[in-house]
């Protein structure tokens, strides 16, 4: 009975968490616009205070889905562009606008390590976390999911 008991706090404690859960590309949907997760260069995910995991197959659609909501998540990050698979803080990231980046929802968008070097090589425009929200906001680009 004990193990029971002890075993239902643990689950509690797991459930609870808000660590990020891997993403699990081929598998997981986005919590946006629904879409299989399959680029690992482009994927993000947030996870809120209580816990909640919420995965995307874009930047945008993170971008999108907390705006839409009024989200303020504690945990963001977004997958490094030069980097496939590494997910990065949106703290410690730049994030590029430019045609020759083909994300998966359309937005042209990518992120990189603050100290990347491609960042200045690439033309376009670049913009720190709180840049790209309110970029989002002044061009309308809030959509529904489907």
């Amino acid at each position: 009975m004990k193990k029971i008991i002890y075993l239902l706090i643990l689950v509690l404690f797991i459930a609870c968490s808000n660590e990020p859960q891997p993403i699990d590309y081929g598998n997981d949907n986005c919590d946006f616009c629904e879409m299989t997760i399959v680029s690992k260069a482009y994927a993000a995910q947030a996870v809120s205070e209580k816990g909640k995991q919420y995965k995307y197959d874009a930047i945008e659609c993170m971008v999108n889905h907390q705006l839409q909501h009024n989200y303020d998540m504690p945990v963001n990050l977004v997958a490094n562009f030069e980097q496939p698979g590494i997910m990065i803080s949106v703290n410690e990231a730049n994030f590029v606008i430019n045609d020759s980046i083909k994300s998966p929802m359309g937005g042209n968008l990518a992120a990189f390590k603050k100290e990347s070097a491609v960042v200045n090589t690439l033309s376009g425009d670049i913009f720190n976390w709180q840049e790209l929200k309110s970029i989002f906001l002044e061009n309308d680009s809030l959509t529904t999911s489907y």
